[in-house]
């Protein structure tokens, strides 16, 4: 069993919590331009199902 030195523990989570500082920084910098409002990120993208919107159909006749 290996014993883990406190210090070491502690600059490892040190390093760990500026590498996601910095990361936050950055996806907030690359998405200031593109904010879009929340559910509205893929909706340019998205094509009717023909298979789902068949069977929606055949639901409403039973």
């Amino acid at each position: 069993m290996t014993t883990q030195d406190p210090n070491e523990l502690l600059k490892h989570k040190q390093e760990l919590i500026q590498q996601k500082q910095e990361f936050a920084n950055f996806a907030r910098a690359v998405s200031e331009d593109g904010e879009v409002e929340a559910g509205q990120e893929f909706s340019t993208d998205r094509q009717d199902d023909d298979q789902n919107r068949m069977k929606s159909v055949e639901n409403r006749r039973t």
